[in-house]
């Protein structure tokens, strides 16, 4: 950070007029919410390129041919890690060996990171779901790219204070949004474990069908207890997910109706992926944004 600083008081100074054009470098990313932070961070000064579009589910994901030769020419890898892209942790590994790879689960602190298993290592991945974790992980990534790539780190270092008072503004806005539900309302169940880190920061318990991986088994039992969770609790919306199939979430519905519960679809949701590109949801703001809108309109009054 001390070096982000320091750019940017040679900023201050005219670094910015230097009549040199800016050196264009191919960063390579898995998602969209990773791509969206690196492009934030870069600029024009980086030709980023995402792997996983949207609706793809990045714990199945599989890297084909082209993606691995994007990889190999890449300036620098931007990955998640904790075990996200699982499919691709051996080219991860290989790569590092000669190539700056960046994951964005390493480079925040571990003690905010949630384990939703009793087994070490099983940190949860979906860090991007708290804003305020996100703004973290961007400013060590930000860190990293400077170190990195030395003659953008005024640029680096500006377009990072501009993103991080964008993010602070979206999580004061998420924080306003679930205060206004009942503590009877503040019930989320979706597809797949993925926003823990989204309840714990906005105060919503939070439950999925599949575990925190949807390469996780889910069977008869899974939808039984979900569905009396449901009834029990008289929630009145679940919610799909964009890169998960809705069959599940049809079938918790259906077993509530069994039960003589009606549970509507609160809608889609975007978690392990954003939405389509030119979109306000294919940008990380614009996602966050539409979810806990489309959250607190099912769950409140």
């Amino acid at each position: 950070m001390r070096k982000l600083v320091l750019g940017l008081c040679a900023l201050a100074l005219a670094a910015c007029s230097s009549s040199e054009p800016a050196k264009s470098e191919t960063i390579v990313c898995t998602t969209g919410m990773i791509g969206d932070a690196v492009q934030q961070l870069m600029g024009k000064n980086a030709n980023v390129k995402v792997l996983m579009g949207p609706g793809v589910d990045p714990h199945l994901y599989k890297a084909t041919q082209g993606d691995i030769a994007a990889l190999t020419d890449a300036s620098a890898i931007v990955y998640n890690g904790l075990h996200l892209e699982g499919k691709m942790t051996d080219i991860f590994e290989k790569l590092a060996r000669n190539k700056i790879t960046i994951a964005m689960g390493d480079i925040v602190a571990a003690k905010r990171l949630l384990n939703s298993t009793d087994f070490d290592g099983a940190e949860d991945p979906h860090i991007w779901f708290d804003v305020e974790l996100w703004s973290e992980a961007v400013e060590r990534l930000a860190e990293n790219l400077a170190n990195k790539f030395p003659e953008q780190v005024d640029s680096i270092g500006i377009r990072m204070l501009a993103y991080q008072l964008k993010l602070k503004a979206v999580h004061n806005f998420c924080l306003n949004q679930t205060a206004s539900l009942d503590s009877n309302e503040r019930i989320m169940i979706t597809a797949h474990d993925a926003f823990k880190y989204f309840g714990r920061a906005y105060g919503l318990e939070v439950r999925g069908l599949q575990g925190i991986s949807t390469t996780a088994e889910f069977g008869l039992a899974d939808v039984s207890d979900l569905v009396n969770y449901i009834v029990e609790n008289k929630v009145k919306a679940i919610f799909t997910e964009s890169s998960v199939s809705s069959k599940s979430i049809e079938a918790v519905i259906e077993g509530c109706a069994q039960r003589g519960h009606e549970v509507k679809l609160g809608g889609e949701l975007f978690s392990d992926a954003m939405g389509a590109k030119d979109s306000p949801e294919g940008t990380y703001i614009g996602m966050v944004m539409y979810n806990m809108t489309t959250i607190v309109k099912a769950l409140g009054k």
